[in-house]
């Protein structure tokens, strides 16, 4: 399973190129990448890219491919895919738990299914906290021809495994943080 780091948003709101911020003398998303490194299901990882950041991220000594498509996060999990199943991360989620995203593959593996994405109680999913086969890439190919770029549409139309979040440990749901705007690094430190 490769463990695929989304880093081709605009971080808009941070101000800057909060991917490549350092907190504690190492860019964000090198904590993402850490934890992914940590599962024990996870084979390869790799960063998806803009083409805008895609040679900055390269200095960091992993594989990255380009989302030439740049629709949002389902063009950058439409080229993850192009290299085999993949678990989804952001690159701006440092707090990611390892034990949670075994878990989630383990249930992609046994379900059969063509995704497994975490879903809250109210209906909000998590996908990018999630496990995608290399098939889902079709459907995801034929929506953004046809300018669809939703990505909880191709989810919610598609077969897919939900993973009901509250009945996990509490503990692991500071694994879907994201930093957003510098004051969100605050509670990065706690």
């Amino acid at each position: 399973m490769i463990g695929a780091v989304l880093a081709g948003g605009k971080a808009r709101r941070f101000g800057e190129d909060k991917l490549l911020f350092k907190i504690n003398g190492k860019p964000l998303i090198l904590y993402a990448i850490e934890r992914l490194e940590e599962s024990r299901l996870i084979d390869e990882i790799v960063i998806v890219a803009s083409k805008f950041n895609a040679e900055k991220l390269r200095t960091l000594g992993y594989s990255v491919v380009v989302d030439e498509l740049m629709v949002g996060p389902i063009s950058g999990i439409f080229t993850a895919l192009s290299l085999g199943d993949a678990f989804v991360v952001g690159g701006d989620m440092p707090s990611l738990i390892p034990e949670f995203i075994d878990y989630i593959i383990e249930q992609f593996n046994n379900s059969g299914k063509i995704a497994c994405v975490p879903r809250w109680s109210n209906g909000y999913l998590e996908p990018l906290h999630s496990a995608y086969a290399q098939e889902f890439r079709d459907i995801l190919g034929k929506r953004i021809n046809e300018g669809r770029y939703k990505l909880y549409d191709a989810i919610t139309s598609s077969n897919v495994c939900y993973i009901n979040i509250e009945v996990l440990p509490q503990e692991w749901r500071i694994s879907f943080f994201n930093v957003n705007r510098k004051e969100d690094l605050k509670n990065l430190k706690k």
